[in-house]
């Protein structure tokens, strides 16, 4: 009996639709969370990007549409709203996501690893020190522009043109470029 609950169970998608919209949210989010915080590495992101596809996708998806469906227009939409993020913060767009089906199969007591606190890690140990500071500050201890100027002892408009540069040069970095 427990090597039956060693291996993940497989889920049949049903042809059926989906009796309400909360029906869909509790049937999805787990997913939807998962396959975002994959991505991002930022529990907080994963949040706030996961409410953004639930409130993008509630207009123009219908509920007579499949479970298939459905889950299909979610993760469309999953991927759009990343694009927007990554565009937003980093001025360039990533829309690949990568495993979703993996994602998908895991279990509600599995734990998602993730390769982004070390993808990060090796990105920033890279920066130059003035760099590596204010996404320091900004991203991985939340604080806000005038805080980690305060801290940086430089202006507002200047912590914001570093972590514009800083965010540029990370990216390049991330993708094989050199610094």
């Amino acid at each position: 009996m427990s090597a039956q609950r060693d291996r993940p169970e497989l889920r049949l998608v049903p042809d059926a639709c989906y009796p309400s919209w909360e029906s869909v949210y509790d049937d999805n989010v787990t997913w939807v969370y998962r396959m975002l915080y994959a991505r991002l590495g930022s529990r907080a992101d994963a949040e706030d990007l996961t409410s953004e596809v639930f409130l993008a996708a509630l207009r123009p998806l219908r509920l007579t549409a499949s479970v298939a469906e459905v889950r299909s227009y979610l993760r469309a939409t999953a991927r759009t709203v990343l694009a927007a993020h990554w565009r937003a913060t980093m001025g360039r767009e990533i829309t690949a996501i990568d495993d979703i089906d993996a994602l998908e199969a895991a279990t509600d007591d599995e734990a998602v690893s993730s390769t982004a606190p070390q993808r990060v890690a090796g990105v920033l140990a890279q920066l130059p020190p003035q760099y590596r500071r204010v996404l320091e500050l900004r991203f991985l201890q939340g604080r806000s522009v005038r805080e980690s100027a305060n801290d940086m002892g430089v202006s507002v408009a200047n912590a914001k043109v570093l972590q514009h540069r800083a965010l540029r040069l990370a990216a390049q970095i991330n993708e094989g470029g050199a610094p």
